[in-house]
């Protein structure tokens, strides 16, 4: 779980309300933040079954998302819980591994072109480059769970993020571009509004930037985290070697 602030506790609470009542079950829930003293500790404290990481996000995932300790753990099952705030930490886990494959070579994040259909399409502006999309031009309720029917508009929900980025990548391609992928990182609602996506399908994505970069011609591959309404996309181009 990415951070232990007013959002993790939530989730964290939610999580151990459905385990009681027996709508999911898991071994351990993991709480990562730099505060010693966040929230969520305070809130929730330590149980059997959840645990709190004093650390760095992106040192936390280095670390946990390891081919090493791939590995040595059944892990096959491992879920992220991430914050609706935080930074693109799965695409900059990428982009590290990305850069140690290749000390020699360029490995840069550059920004993602193209026309984007959402209503809502901004640049971050910082050297990130990421751009965050979204289909809602309203304010979305709290922890909304993006039902087939929108709660916001009070109708059928006719779009899907992932078809959307799919169909940037295809244009892209099609334009000329060497576009592979995209890897993408989809949260969806499991249990009782908290939202996450496979660790294995980040890995899934490392292996889709090494397979690009393998012929050591110029490449690029779109990633993004997204949700069926919301998204943050990057574009990480390797230049030829």
């Amino acid at each position: 779980m990415v951070g232990g602030g007013c959002y993790g506790t939530f989730y964290a609470s939610q999580l151990a309300k459905a385990k009681a009542r027996g709508k999911t079950d898991y071994r351990t829930v993991i709480v990562v933040d730099r505060d010693r003293d966040c929230r969520a500790r305070r809130d929730l404290g330590e149980t059997p079954d959840r645990e709190f990481v004093l650390s760095d996000w992106s040192v936390f995932f280095d670390d946990w998302l390891s081919d090493a300790r791939r590995t040595t753990n059944d892990a096959r099952d491992d879920q992220i819980v991430p914050s609706p705030h935080m930074p693109h930490l799965m695409f900059e886990w990428v982009y590290r591994r990305a850069r140690e494959r290749w000390p020699d070579r360029d490995v840069l994040v550059t920004p993602v072109p193209g026309d984007f259909p959402t209503p809502y399409d901004r640049q971050s502006g910082g050297p990130d480059e990421t751009r965050y999309v979204s289909w809602a031009d309203w304010i979305c309720p709290t922890h909304c769970i993006e039902p087939a029917l929108c709660p916001a508009i009070g109708a059928p929900r006719t779009w899907e993020m992932s078809d959307t980025v799919r169909d940037l990548a295809s244009r892209l391609r099609a334009n000329g571009r060497p576009v592979s992928g995209p890897a993408l990182f989809v949260c969806k609602h499991e249990v009782f509004g908290v939202g996450m996506f496979a660790a294995d399908a980040v890995r899934a994505g490392d292996r889709l930037v090494a397979e690009a970069g393998a012929s050591g011609n110029h490449a690029e591959v779109l990633v993004g985290t997204i949700s069926s309404c919301h998204g943050a996309l990057n574009l990480l181009a390797l230049g030829a070697q």
